[in-house]
């Protein structure tokens, strides 16, 4: 015969998990969550100075793209996030909290060339957040298929977004262009693990929709 756990210890439990999440978002949007692997644009030969060499025209247009990059990442974290807490199966919610993790490394990657650029994070990163965290919970009630084509089609649009940013960076931006390169690759292995992982494409509606809040989303952040 099984017993289930006590109400008090559930409610335990759901309050460690809530507080466990709360301390992450809060190490996301102050800038203080770690990379676990090296920052790629110190393999490069520009050094940090090399932003000094960039006209000021050049050093804002390129913090402006690397801002509406930071917020991307703080959406993936927090969609990533979301849709691990609610996810039933563990090989998938394993699955989603590696992402999250290398989107933290993406994270203080940006932070360090912002700083290094003079440029600042959004000012809205906590509204993202809150509001990626939330469509990541809605999106793994769809069930695992279609949870798993959600992250597969919001990386498949991000690595179309981070495409267009190496056209559109500076051309002697090369720490800049290191960052955003490797992110391309890390997303794109994303997107090759949740289809390999069966994920299942999302109807032309939600790609759409998801088209849609992504626009509103990287204008806003240009400026804000």
């Amino acid at each position: 015969m099984t017993t289930s756990a006590p109400a008090s210890l559930r409610r335990t439990s759901r309050l460690d998990g809530f507080l466990a999440e709360a301390n992450r978002a809060l190490q996301v949007l102050t800038g203080v969550a770690q990379a676990s692997r090296p920052n790629p644009a110190n393999a490069s030969a520009a050094s940090p100075a090399a932003a000094d060499t960039l006209s000021p025209a050049e050093r804002a247009r390129a913090a402006r793209l690397m801002r509406v990059n930071h917020v991307g990442e703080i959406c993936a974290q927090a969609l990533y996030r979301g849709q691990a807490t609610i996810v039933r199966d563990n090989a998938t919610r394993r699955l989603f909290e590696q992402a999250a993790q290398e989107e933290v490394d993406h994270l203080a990657w940006l932070n360090q060339r912002l700083r290094e650029l003079n440029g600042r994070p959004s000012l809205l990163n906590p509204l993202w957040y809150a509001g990626s965290f939330a469509l990541g919970a809605l999106a793994a009630r769809a069930g695992t298929p279609y949870n798993l084509g959600f992250m597969a089609e919001t990386e498949r649009q991000v690595g179309e977004h981070l495409a267009s940013h190496l056209e559109k960076l500076p051309a002697d931006d090369q720490r800049s262009r290191d960052i955003v390169e490797q992110m391309r690759l890390d997303e794109a292995g994303h997107q090759r693990q949740a289809e390999q992982a069966g994920g299942r494409e999302l109807p032309a509606p939600a790609r759409l929709a998801m088209r849609a809040m992504s626009k509103v989303m990287t204008t806003t952040a240009h400026w804000v």
